[in-house]
């Protein structure tokens, strides 16, 4: 059985597995691997730094094959999508804020848009600015998301019904084949995974982060700002973040104003990170990654995820 939805049709791609385009891990060689093995790799350009993309660009689009890059709206500004487009990406994907400014852009360059939504007015807003594909993310995801976001199986659903016909990718909680079969029985067009690829031999990972994914929990991730305010992020306060139990998030859960006004308390993460008490960055890991508990490539990776989504789509008819 092969998976052909709308989505593999759209991009030329063989399975429908997107990698999520997470800031920093997600760089040329993971999204070289996932796109060679026939899902769509993209970049986690963040906020567009110039030496990065110089950098990590060239390794995926030497594959030859489909490829995107992925943004943080609220924190590019139109050159950053520029010089992005100037690589000549498949597709540029926009999440967090409002993309209206970026559309245009996008289109005359000839890329496909992705759209991430984490509400239905944002999934409305989507179809009104003429996503080629729409990513609704659920809560269970690893990394920022809405704080008033919805859950990822009533969630998805609700997206492909407004949207359609519109291909939606279904983002939160998958790790592994069986939540690809679940996105694509939900009615989306494939699933777009973040951290189920950050462990994998590509990703742009300390070791330190992995091994927490690999031994982590997902009764043990938790949302929060608190990280977010210690590193002096500017993340906007209603994104947090999912990561992994942090003694920073024990200690200031519920006092993120105290601690945002506290220099030294600013300065002690900092020195703490410094010394190696606390990892050099927090764990974003979603519910799901109790399910990860090996290290692949992630060329292996993708064509595992397509062969057990295949498998548990054909047992859930013979039942």
């Amino acid at each position: 059985m092969t998976l052909s939805t709308d989505f593999t049709r759209l991009f030329g791609v063989r399975h429908p597995i997107a990698l999520a385009p997470m800031g920093g891990s997600a760089g040329g060689a993971l999204a070289a691997a996932v796109s060679r093995s026939g899902g769509l790799g993209m970049l986690g350009a963040a906020y567009g730094d110039p030496e990065w993309l110089a950098r990590e660009v060239p390794i995926v689009a030497g594959t030859e094959r489909p490829w995107g890059v992925g943004f943080l709206t609220w924190g590019i500004d139109a050159a950053a999508v520029e010089l992005a487009l100037s690589y000549g990406p498949r597709a540029v994907m926009l999440s967090f804020g409002d993309p209206s400014p970026y559309v245009e852009q996008v289109r005359r360059a000839g890329a496909l848009l992705i759209l991430q939504v984490t509400d239905l007015q944002e999934a409305e807003r989507a179809v009104d600015l003429g996503a080629d594909v729409i990513v609704a993310q659920g809560t269970e995801s690893g990394g920022h998301g809405a704080r008033r976001g919805r859950s990822t199986l009533p969630f998805v659903p609700a997206v492909v019904d407004l949207a359609a016909p519109v291909p939606v990718l279904a983002a939160g909680g998958i790790a592994d084949g069986r939540g690809v079969a679940a996105a694509l029985v939900l009615g989306a067009s494939g699933a777009l995974i973040g951290t189920r690829f950050q462990a994998t031999t590509e990703a742009l990972v300390d070791p330190s982060i992995t091994k927490a994914i690999l031994e982590g929990h997902g009764q043990d991730t938790e949302r929060s700002t608190v990280l977010d305010i210690a590193r002096g992020s500017r993340w906007p306060s209603q994104y947090p973040a999912r990561t992994l139990g942090h003694p920073y998030v024990d200690r200031w859960r519920g006092r993120e104003a105290e601690l945002a006004a506290d220099p030294q308390a600013l300065q002690d993460y900092q020195d703490d990170v410094a010394r190696g008490a606390v990892p050099p960055l927090p764990v974003w890991a979603g519910e799901a990654v109790d399910l990860i508990t090996d290290l692949p490539s992630a060329a292996d990776l993708v064509g595992a995820l397509a062969a057990q989504a295949e498998d548990a789509l054909a047992q859930a008819g013979r039942r």
